[in-house]
C-alpha cells in the first residue's frame, strides 16, 4: 500500500485525502496550524489519520509521495528534507488528474484568473454542460473527482500548483492570461522563473489540446519561443485586427472553423479593458468546445463580476465605494485604476511582496486625489507617492480607513480599495479585508 502524506489541512489537502483514501492509499494528513472544524469532521468521517499544530517528521519522511498545499513555500525545511530523500512532491491538481477522464479547462495568469475562470464556468453551465468549478476557487478538484462524475472541469490554477505537476495534469484547453511580477519572493526574485512556472500549464499537452494566450502580454511573448509547446496555439489580442480572436473598444470577434462569433463590447457583462481581454480568452475556449453563439453571447452579457474584484459596494452622498480587495499585487491595481472614470481616494497597503509602484504612477498622477494607507508598515508607499500626492493618511484599522476615506472624498468621486499588497498583516485574507471594508461602508 503506497503511503501518501498530505501537508496542509485546508480545502485542497482534505479533498486529496478523501480521493487518496478511496484509491486505497495509506493516507496521513499533517497541518502545522489548526485545522478548521468542518475539515476535521470530514477527515474523521473518512477514517483519515491526521495531526494538527505540528509536523511529526518520522510520520512524514517515510512517505512514498507527498501532496503539499500550494501555500507551503518550496524553501520550507521539511520540503527540502523530502527533496533530499527523493520523495515525489505533487500538487492537488496533479494527483486528482490521475483519476478522471473529464476534459479540463485550466486558467492561469497573474491577474484576472478568478474572473475568467468564473466566467468560463458560467458559459459552460449556461450551455447545459455537465461541468464543475475548482482549483483555487470553488470546491476541491480532488474531492469532486472522488465523489462526482463531471464531463468538464474549469480550474483556476496558480504558479505554485503548476510547480508541483509531473506527468498527469493535462488540460484539454489551457489559458494563460498574462504574466506580471507576483510572488517573486518564492522564485528567488527572478521573473523568468515565475514566468516558466506559468508556462508549465502546457507541459503535458499534446497536439489534440489547445493553448490560448495573450498576444499583447510582453512577458508571454518573450518566453513563448523558449518553451516547447505541442498543443494548438490560439492567440487573442486587442492590438492586431488580423488575428482570429480580436477586440477593440467597440467590437469583439472570434473566428473559428466551426463558425464566427461577434458582439459589441458594450454588451459585455464585465467592465474595464482588461476584462474585455479576459472575456475574449473565455470566448476562444467556448468556441473550441462548440458552444452555440446565442448561448455564448447570452453568458458573456449576463455575467457579473466576482466578489472582491472591482465590486461596487454602495454609493453614499454621491461617493462610489468599490471593493477590489483581491488586488494583491501592483498589476491588479493597475487594471483597477485604469478602469476608474472619476477622481479617486485610493486605499492601498498591506504586506509588500517586493512591489514596484512605478507601473501605476501615471494613473495615480492623473486620477488619484488622496491616498489612505491601510497597513502595519506604510513607509514604502508614503516615500514613493509623497512627491506626487499631497494628501496621504495612515490607518491601521478598517473602520478608521473607511471613515478617513469618506471624509476625503466628495460627491462625484470614488473610494477605491485596491491594496496592491497581501492582507496578512491586519486580516485573515483578502476576503476578510473586503468583507470588513463592505461592512464598514454600510455603517457610514
Amino acid at each position: 500500500m503506497k503511503r501518501l502524506v498530505i501537508l496542509g489541512g485546508g480545502e485542497s489537502g482534505v479533498g486529496t485525502a478523501i480521493l487518496a483514501k478511496k484509491e486505497n492509499f495509506d493516507v496521513f494528513l499533517s497541518d502545522r496550524g489548526l485545522i478548521k472544524e468542518k475539515y476535521k469532521q470530514l477527515l474523521e468521517e473518512h477514517g483519515i489519520v491526521y495531526e494538527e499544530g505540528q509536523h511529526t517528521e518520522e510520520l512524514i519522511l517515510n512517505a512514498d509521495e507527498v501532496m503539499k498545499s500550494p501555500g507551503i513555500p518550496k524553501k520550507a525545511e521539511l520540503i527540502q528534507k523530502l527533496e533530499e530523500k527523493g520523495v515525489s512532491i505533487v500538487s492537488e491538481i496533479e494527483f486528482a488528474s490521475r483519476y478522471t477522464d473529464a476534459k479540463i479547462i485550466a486558467i492561469t495568469g497573474s491577474n484576472g484568473k478568478t474572473t475568467t475562470t468564473s466566467l468560463m464556468y458560467h458559459i459552460l453551465k449556461q450551455a447545459g454542460l455537465n461541468v464543475e468549478l475548482g482549483g483555487n476557487i470553488g470546491k476541491s478538484f480532488a474531492k469532486s473527482v472522488a465523489e462526482d462524475n463531471f464531463d468538464y472541469y474549469v480550474l483556476e490554477v496558480s504558479s505554485f500548483q503548476l510547480d508541483d505537476i509531473k506527468t498527469s495534469f493535462k488540460p484539454y484547453v489551457a489559458i494563460l492570461l498574462n504574466i506580471t511580477p507576483d510572488h517573486l519572493d518564492q522564485y528567488n526574485y527572478q521573473f523568468d522563473l515565475y514566468a516558466q512556472s506559468k508556462f508549465r500549464i502546457t507541459m503535458n499537452q499534446d497536439e489534440n489540446d489547445y493553448f490560448i494566450y495573450n498576444l499583447d502580454d510582453p512577458k508571454t511573448m518573450e518566453m513563448i519561443d523558449q518553451i516547447t509547446i505541442r498543443s494548438i496555439r490560439k492567440p487573442f489580442t486587442m492590438m492586431d485586427a488580423a488575428q482570429d480572436a480580436y477586440a477593440n473598444n467597440e467590437l469583439f470577434t472570434v473566428n473559428e472553423t466551426n463558425g464566427d462569433f461577434s458582439m459589441n463590447v458594450n454588451e459585455l457583462g464585465l467592465i474595464g479593458k482588461h476584462n474585455v481581454s479576459n472575456s475574449l480568452a473565455a470566448a476562444v475556449a467556448a468556441k473550441i468546445i462548440n458552444i452555440h453563439n446565442e448561448k455564448l453571447k447570452a453568458s458573456l452579457s449576463d455575467f457579473k463580476s466576482v466578489e472582491h474584484r472591482l465590486e461596487p459596494v454602495l454609493t453614499i452622498g454621491g461617493i462610489d465605494f468599490i471593493n477590489d480587495s483581491k488586488a494583491t499585487n501592483v498589476n491588479a491595481t493597475y487594471f483597477a485604476l485604469e478602469s476608474m472614470t472619476k477622481p479617486v481616494v485610493w486605499i492601498v497597503g498591506g504586506t509588500d511582496k517586493g512591489n514596484n509602484y512605478n507601473e501605476v504612477l501615471p494613473f495615480v498622477k492623473k486620477k488619484v486625489k488622496a491616498i489612505v494607507c491601510l497597513g502595519v508598515d506604510n513607509q514604502k508607499i508614503i516615500d514613493f507617492f509623497s512627491p506626487y500626492i499631497d494628501t496621504i493618511v495612515e490607518t491601521n484599522t478598517m473602520k478608521d480607513c473607511v471613515e478617513q476615506s469618506y471624509k476625503l472624498a466628495s460627491k462625484g468621486e470614488t473610494v477605491l480599495l485596491s491594496p496592491a499588497c497581501a492582507s496578512f498583516d491586519l486580516f485573515k485574507g483578502y476576503e476578510d479585508r473586503g468583507d470588513q471594508f463592505k461592512e464598514n461602508v454600510r455603517k457610514l
